[in-house]
Formats: C-alpha cells, sequence, structure tokens
C-alpha cells in the first residue's frame, strides 16, 4: 500500500500546467501540462502510460543541474510529421516514444527520447544513443 502511494505522489508532481522556461522548450515545444494520463503540448493532448519512476543516478545523468525530487518513465506516442512552435517537430523524422520527468519544487525538466525500446538510462546506453530527442525545463 506505501508503494501505491509513492506512485501517486510522485504522479501527482508533474500535474498541472508548466510555463515554458528553456530556450529549447520556448522554441519547440511552448508550455505543456501533465494529467495522470495525459500531456498535453502547445494544444495538442497525447495519451501517456507511466511505466516507472526514475532512479537518482538517472536522474543526475538526464538533468545534472536538477535538485532532489522525483520523477518518472511514460510511454506516449507522437508522430514525427507532429508539428508544434515554429513548425518545429521533437524528435525530427522519427516518433516521440518516451517522456522522461523530474520535478524540483517548481521546476519540471523533460527528456524525450524515440526509438520502440525502453530507453536504457546508464552513462553507456547515453553516450552511445541517437535516440534522445532533447531535454526541456518548465517552471510554475
Amino acid at each position: 500500500m506505501a508503494a501505491l502511494a509513492v506512485v501517486g505522489l510522485a504522479r501527482a508532481q508533474e500535474r498541472g500546467y508548466w510555463n515554458a522556461s528553456s530556450k529549447s522548450a520556448r522554441s519547440i515545444t511552448g508550455d505543456l501540462s501533465f494529467t495522470p494520463d495525459k500531456i498535453t503540448i502547445n494544444f495538442s493532448t497525447f495519451t501517456l502510460a507511466q511505466i516507472r519512476e526514475l532512479k537518482p543516478e538517472e536522474k543526475q545523468l538526464l538533468f545534472p543541474d536538477a535538485g532532489a525530487g522525483v520523477g518518472n518513465l511514460y510511454r506516449v506516442q507522437i508522430a514525427s510529421d507532429k508539428r508544434f512552435l515554429h513548425k518545429n517537430s521533437l524528435c525530427g523524422g522519427e516518433e516521440t516514444d518516451w517522456v522522461v520527468t523530474w520535478v524540483t519544487g517548481k521546476e519540471l525538466n523533460v527528456a524525450m527520447f524515440s526509438g520502440a525500446s525502453i530507453p536504457s538510462l546508464t552513462p553507456e546506453a547515453m553516450a552511445n544513443s541517437q535516440r534522445m530527442c532533447g531535454t526541456f525545463t518548465y517552471t510554475k
């Protein structure tokens, strides 16, 4: 029962409306919002499925400047031809399949990945990976 409460807490941290704050977020995605099972990026909504919580060492690899917090790995399907701000796509010519989040206070860090298999979030895999599409930062 306690494990379910922790998962619920981790998901609750992302809920709500987030303002684009990094250069990449302001030029590609614009603001976004999370509900328990959806992400809305620049007025387009996509279904999310939480896969698991993010481990602290994975956070350090993806978001080294972020403080202590909580995060998740989500499955999503965003078509390769979907355009957002300034006619930008998330993963170039590939579908966006994975969203990784990390929330610290009023800051949300997001990394997006392509590929059918779960991204391996280890230093070795990330050093050789072409699957990460980008990282974005948002604030409340």
